[in-house]
This record gives C-alpha cells, structure tokens and sequence, in this order.
C-alpha cells in the first residue's frame, strides 16, 4: 500500500511519519517543494500533479493553517488552506479510489452548553478558523470521495508549541500565573491521533478494495466514510491543566529546581482579550468512532503524563547542568 502524508512537520504529521510506516510504503511531505513533488496546499496545481505522479492508496492531510488569532487578518490564506486544498485532495481521492484522511476541530461548533458534541450537531463556528476547517469538512464529503475526517481538539506533543510545553517553562519563570476556567475539552495527544489515524486506516484497507469495516449500530449505511471526533477521554479546563501539570512538575522532582513553585489562579477568557472567540465547550463524544473501529481512548492524564516522563528530564539538565 502507498501512502501519502502531507503536512510531515507538525505536531501530528510527526507522529503519523511513525504510526504509518507498518502500513506501507509512505511518502511524507512538507510545505517544502522539491522538483518533482509539493506537498503546499497553497499551490493546488502542483498539488494536484503530485498525487498523480504519486497514485497513493491513502491520502493523510495533516497540514493546516492553524494560527487562529492570525486568521482573522488573513482569511483568504487561512480558507486556501484549509477548504480549498481538501477539496483538491478529495477530488484527486475520487479519482484513484482512494482513501483520504483529513483532521478537523472542535471550533465548527460555537462553544454553548455542556454536553459533548455529536457527530451530527449543527455547526456554527465562532471564528474565521472555524468557518475554513468547517468548508473544508463540507468541501470533501461534497466529493463524495472515500473519507474518514477525525475532528479533535486540544492537541499537544513533545514537538512543536503547545501548552503544556508552555506550562512547563512558566514554572521556572514566573511565581503567579493566571490560566482560563470557563473553557472545558480533553487534552489530546498527537502519538494517539496518529495511531488510532493508523488502526482506522488498517480497518478500512485490510479488505478488498471499496469494502469498509461494518458500522456502528445506529448507522443507517454500512459505509463508515464520514466524521468521527477523536479526543482523549475525560474533560478539564485550561486552569485544571495547568494544575495537572503543576502537580506532575512536583512528583518529577522539579520543584527542588524552583525556590517556590508558582501560584495558579483560575480566570475567565475576558482576562485575556483575542482577536478569535473560542468555544467554552470542547468536549466531543467519542462513542461513534470508538465503536465503529473497536478502539479505547485512554484519560487524558495519561497521555500528559507520558509527554512529561520525557519533557521533564530534560528540562531538568537544560536548568541544572
């Protein structure tokens, strides 16, 4: 099988060049071009011209424009991005019968109540991140194309930004910090998207090809293409995170690194103006793509603590040589 991965470089793409070696033959790319490919979705012919060439079975989309406070300036990039350069990818998917796998968010929707969301919930973006991610979602399923779309949220790993990297170094920097309350989701580990990414993918490719795994009971369809949130499980605010993490810090042994470790104090999202609004309510329902695939997604605590087995260690020696 031949496996297509565009977007190698970020916080997910990372861990898929990983979870999907067992799988196949996979040609990992960035928004670098070289003479013959481009994996840059801000240049759809080329785009389209690589895959072609490529003839992937499986195509990942792990590139996105995921800046959200900068979106608001630059719309236009953020929709080629993430709607326009799907659609290409789907499109060329119908044609080679392929497989296209392409992750979304939790800010389709706006945010309100406290019950998870749903597959099937209306969605009703806050911002113009949300609107592009939404386009892209409706962009491929309008082709028609074979898709399994995971919507997550709250993504971390040991590379790139994330916060509880950020975290990690404003406890040695600061003795006061203030981190939001009122809004709620599961931290999800990019290792987990990529190897649950990697069980579906098997399911959905073991068989003859055009067959897909038998859905879940109340499905109408035995055809599993569609959305599926993917979270870790459990729920915790930005502030209950931190202290998490705060916590995870101390049994390390890192507190004997700080004279004191820092107070945390819970505020809510007013205290730190943005140019995107966020959604209060990131919690997603997992049950459709648990049961469908078979799969378990662990707490949310255990992930971090994985990340901070090997995070902490280093920081350590990086402060005390």
């Amino acid at each position: 099988m031949k496996i297509l991965l565009l977007g190698k470089n970020g916080q997910v793409g990372w861990e898929l060049q990983r979870s999907l070696m067992p799988l196949g033959e996979v040609i990992a790319l960035g928004r670098e071009d070289s003479t013959t490919l481009c994996g840059n979705l801000t240049r759809p012919d080329r785009v389209r011209a690589t895959i072609r060439q490529i003839k992937p079975h499986v195509i990942v989309n792990a590139a996105a424009y995921t800046a959200v406070d900068q979106a608001e300036r630059e719309p236009a990039l953020a929709h080629q991005v993430n709607a326009l350069g799907p659609a290409v990818l789907a499109e060329e998917a119908r044609s080679l019968d392929a497989v296209l796998v392409h992750y979304s968010t939790d800010y389709v929707f706006n945010g309100s109540g406290s019950q998870p969301w749903m597959e099937d919930d209306r969605p009703d973006p806050l911002n113009v991140y949300g609107h592009s991610k939404l386009a892209g979602e409706r962009a491929i399923r309008a082709t028609g194309c074979r898709h399994l779309i995971f919507r997550t949220s709250w993504v971390y790993a040991a590379r790139g930004h994330n916060f509880a990297k950020t975290m990690v170094r404003l406890f040695k920097e600061r003795d006061h910090l203030r981190v939001i309350d009122d809004q709620v989701g599961a931290p999800t580990g990019a290792d987990l998207i990529a190897d649950i990414t990697a069980h579906a993918i098997h399911q959905v490719t073991q068989k003859n090809t055009g067959d897909w795994p038998a859905s879940d009971a109340t499905s109408t369809s035995s055809n599993t293409s569609g959305i599926y949130h993917l979270a870790a499980g459990g729920e915790t605010s930005w502030f209950g995170y931190a202290q998490f993490l705060l916590s995870e810090y101390s049994k390390h042994g890192m507190a004997a690194f700080n004279a004191t470790l820092p107070d945390i104090q819970p505020v809510p999202s007013l205290a730190f103006p943005a140019s995107a609004l966020r959604p209060q309510n990131s919690r997603l329902d997992t049950g459709k793509l648990q049961r469908t695939f078979g799969l378990y997604l662990p707490p949310w605590q255990q992930g971090l603590q994985r990340l901070l087995d090997n995070l902490l260690p280093v920081v350590g020696r990086e402060c005390h040589p």
